[in-house]
């Protein structure tokens, strides 16, 4: 949004107009200044470390304003930025893009002697708009500018991060031949900003938002993979407990377990294809909101660098620690269920005398819970790291991520079974087969990423990543129905489903963006060539066990290995015509091939014991798919652009799905969206958008194989508005509303085995909400700046979601759902404390809920063939007490 909605060219001047200490007036090494006792010490004002651009302010863009922002800052002792002032004003907008900038900095601590000490230097910030030269600051060494793509800027050679220059002390507290200090009559440090927005955004919908730090702290989590909420017209809800992926939606689609939404953290693809328990299977269970800075969210498919599974929409989680939480801390939680959380995080503001930036940091993650209800309990631990390292223009990012869980699974109630009291809401059927439910999943992930920043705005990526994965599951979803296909006239031994798949996958990524061409004041352009891909080694195994007889086998269903190879390449071209018009058009094309080794393939039934075969189908398929990406950007005013778009994407098959010599049957996405943005500063940025997208080969849960089948092609059309408002200091607030409705154009034909199929045209789209609302409120406030020698605040949080009636098979509704999470906090110096409440008001509500034939009487002689309502319930009421202390 706003780092990536202006070009910045920071230069480094001369000195500090002023210094001041808490104890004495500022002087330089060799100086001196009289203390109380009489004695004489040396005082060494703070040398800037690292910085964070400051971004002229949008909404200014058009006004060709230039202005001149002073602020006074305090340095603390430990290096971060503490209080700022205003000293010379230009109005709210300048001075808040000039102190968001600068309490983003981060010092050397002035020093008397070998104290650190707190102190206050002047800082002006010089604001100039697009299309007028930087202006030199008097008195000072040369500018030194760079300009960059993308809205972000650099610490020019004159002043790198870290380092003192040659020509002048980064604070510029000049100093005399006899090492006497200028005092007043030095320079201040200036911060010169060019206004002139990104060229090239990785937000290119009416839809597409980026979430900040801010919003996503504002509202309570119960684990970190929530902080998803707070993007508009998306829901993450938990039904199968902590080793098994949430369940997404995003805008009208039912995303199960991550088929329609593609998924990156810090550059890691998460979506695994071809797993068996859901296409494009994505967990987030290893995420920790506490290191979670940025959401990405492209709703749609027009960027080309989207791939696989960008049906939906894209979203790219960032992370990092700021400054001002940088450091070592500790956290304990404890809350209802028995439920126990320790957590702790590193974060270095240095290592080896270098200032550490967000991106570097350590955290890790243990969890054991009893589980609301019955069959419920889980254990789970996450550890993530992150490290940036290098200088100059070339720098490199390394992270990695480990993850395992285990947990007990209720499964599904029918709810006729509920109703009558044959079973409670939140409880699970007395037979072994239903008891045995469980999860286990491991998960590790690793990446080295350099990224290069060249002259005159060119810019790039090279990245490898590695990944392993483990998941088995043991689910029962239709009780006593189930006969097997391998054992003779055996039937009715619980239809527990026993999935494994493991997945080892290696990939890269890469692309170049060029300087911008100008061969007119009022055009330029950029083009971006890319490469992604990977190659998966997947394994994969489906059976029905007996968990009355420690878990005997009694059929097999799938058996194989899949080797995979998918291929991206893009080309992008980003251009602006006047200051008005961004346009950008590119196209993306995969090539995927597949090995399959089915050794359960054509299978010979016990009712043909005459074949004359063996089983096993091994069969290879190759397939290339390409599409258009583009987009449109009007700024019709200062705060007002409109936009449209349109992109096709895809979404790779099943592996197991194909024939041998297929073109890989891909499902195509056409998206096209058109919509206004509206962005009047910190008080309201507000997004509104209308969409369009049909799938040509849509996908459903199938409780009989416990995993995604086809159910045809299917159309959205729908709307989302999204606002976010920082009325005050203290005070952040995100509302979004979507609307859609799904309807399903084409689905499956009636067959022998099931004559009447779940699914007619014409209908409103299985599992998906109509309507989605999220609501995010925090609060925060400083009560005392002493109190005990600590300042003493407090912060206060509200979330709020709404799913209306969702569609069901057989034409049947589910309930709506309304959850209220609610938070409140204290925090005093290092020290922390804060109860969380989920869930408010109790509702009573299916996490999951289904329409299918089931049989859990195993005893009444009857196998139904009638379909009924089933449901696996949501968290009721639950609270969590934490403390953290920081180091």
């Amino acid at each position: 949004m706003v780092t990536r909605a202006a070009w910045c060219v920071v230069g480094f001047a001369a000195a500090v107009a002023s210094l001041s200490t808490a104890a004495a007036a500022p002087a330089e090494p060799g100086a001196s200044a009289s203390s109380s006792g009489g004695s004489q010490e040396a005082l060494r004002p703070p040398i800037v470390r690292s910085q964070v651009p400051a971004v002229y302010p949008p909404a200014a863009l058009s006004t060709g304003r230039s202005a001149s922002v002073e602020l006074l800052v305090t340095v603390l002792a430990d290096g971060r930025v503490g209080p700022v002032e205003v000293a010379r004003s230009e109005g709210d907008e300048f001075d808040a893009a000039a102190m968001e900038a600068v309490r983003r900095w981060t010092f050397v601590p002035a020093r008397r002697g070998d104290e650190a000490i707190a102190s206050k230097i002047r800082v002006p910030f010089l604001f100039a708009p697009p299309a007028q030269p930087v202006p030199a600051p008097t008195d000072t060494p040369a500018q030194v500018p760079a300009a960059l793509e993308g809205g972000e800027g650099t610490t020019p050679s004159s002043a790198t991060p870290g380092e003192t220059p040659d020509r002048a002390d980064p604070t510029g507290a000049s100093t005399t031949a006899d090492g006497s200090a200028t005092g007043d009559e030095a320079a201040p440090l200036e911060v010169v900003v060019q206004g002139e927005r990104a060229l090239r955004d990785d937000l290119r919908g009416a839809g597409d938002v980026e979430v900040t730090r801010d919003i996503l702290a504002a509202a309570p989590r119960q684990e970190g993979a929530e902080v998803l909420r707070t993007a508009p017209g998306v829901y993450i809800g938990r039904a199968e407990g902590p080793a098994v992926a949430h369940n997404y939606n995003l805008r009208g689609f039912d995303a199960e377990h991550g088929q329609d939404i593609e998924f990156r953290v810090a550059g890691l693809p998460i979506n695994l294809p071809s797993h068996i328990h859901g296409q494009g299977y994505a967990d987030l269970s290893f995420l920790l909101a506490d290191v979670v800075q940025t959401l990405r969210v492209r709703e749609g498919v027009y960027d080309p660098r989207q791939g696989d599974f960008a049906v939906a929409g894209s979203i790219d989680v960032d992370l990092g620690v700021a400054a001002a939480d940088r450091g070592v801390a500790v956290r304990s939680s404890y809350g209802a269920f028995n439920t126990f959380r320790q957590s702790a995080r590193w974060a270095p503001r240095e290592i080896g005398g270098r200032e550490m930036g967000e991106e570097t940091f350590g955290a890790v993650q243990v969890m054991r819970t009893d589980g609301y209800g019955e069959n419920r309990s889980g254990h789970s631990a996450s550890a993530l790291l992150q490290h940036r390292f290098g200088e100059g223009r070339t720098t490199y990012r390394a992270v990695a991520l480990l993850h395992t869980a285990r947990g007990d699974l209720a499964g599904v109630v029918r709810r006729d079974d509920v109703d009558d009291g044959t079973v409670c809401f939140t409880c699970v059927y007395p037979y072994a087969t239903a008891r045995a439910q469980v999860a286990l999943s491991q998960r590790f992930m690793s990446g080295l990423f350099a990224d290069f920043k060249g002259e005159n705005g060119s810019n790039g990526q090279f990245g490898l990543w590695v990944g392993l994965d483990t998941f088995r599951i043991q689910q029962n979803f239709t009780g006593f129905i189930e006969a097997s296909r391998t054992l003779e006239r055996t039937a009715g031994r619980g239809d527990l489903i026993e999935q494994q798949n493991k997945t080892t996958s290696v990939g890269l990524t890469g692309r170049y963006r060029t300087a911008p061409f100008r061969p007119a004041p009022w055009f330029r352009s950029t083009l971006e060539l890319g490469t992604d891909g990977r190659i998966d080694l997947i394994g994969q195994r489906q059976n029905l066990l007996d968990a009355s007889v420690r878990n005997q086998t009694w059929d097999e269903r799938i058996d194989a290995d899949i080797r995979g190879v998918d291929v991206g390449m893009w080309l992008d071209v980003a251009t602006r015509m006047t200051r008005y018009v961004d346009a950008r058009v590119g196209v993306r094309a995969d090539v995927l091939s597949y090995e399959i080794d089915d050794r359960l393939g054509n299978f010979a039934p016990l009712s043909r014991p005459d074949d004359s075969f063996l089983p096993g189908f091994r069969r290879s398929a190759l397939g290339i798919v390409a599409g258009p990406r583009t987009s449109l950007e009007v700024h019709a005013l200062p705060w007002m652009s409109v936009l449209a778009a349109y992109g096709e994407g895809y979404r790779s098959p099943q592996a197991r799905v194909l024939e041998d010599g297929e073109r890989a049957p891909y499902t195509k996405v056409r998206s096209a969206d058109g919509g206004l943005k509206f962005d009047w500063g910190a008080p309201l940025s507000l997004n509104a958008s209308a969409y369009y997208t049909r799938l040509s080969d849509d996908v459903a849960f199938d409780a009989g194989e416990g995993r995604l089948e086809r159910t045809g092609a299917t159309r959205r059309l729908g709307a989302t508005v999204h606002a976010v408002s920082r009325p005050t200091k203290w005070l952040v607030a995100s509302a979004s509303m979507t609307y859609v409705k799904a309807t399903l154009l084409e689905p499956p034909p009636a067959t022998a085995d099931e004559p009447l199929p779940p699914f007619t045209a014409g209908q409103d789209l299985p599992f998906v909400p109509p309507l989605v609302v999220r609501v995010d409120l925090g609060a925060r406030h400083q009560f005392l700046r002493d109190a005990g020698g600590q300042p003493l605040s407090g912060r206060l949080g509200v979330g709020y979601s709404l799913l209306s009636k969702r569609p069901l098979p057989f034409d049947e509704r589910s309930p709506a759902v309304s959850l209220l999470d609610a938070s409140a906090g204290l925090t005093w110096g290092p020290i922390d404390l804060a109860f969380e409440v989920f869930n408010v008001l109790d509702t009573a509500y299916a996490a999951m809920e289904y329409s299918f034939a089931s049989d859990w009487d195993p005893e009444d002689g009857v196998r139904p063939r009638t379909p009924a309502r089933h449901i696996s319930a949501g968290a009721p009421f639950s609270w969590m007490l934490s403390l953290e202390v920081k180091l």
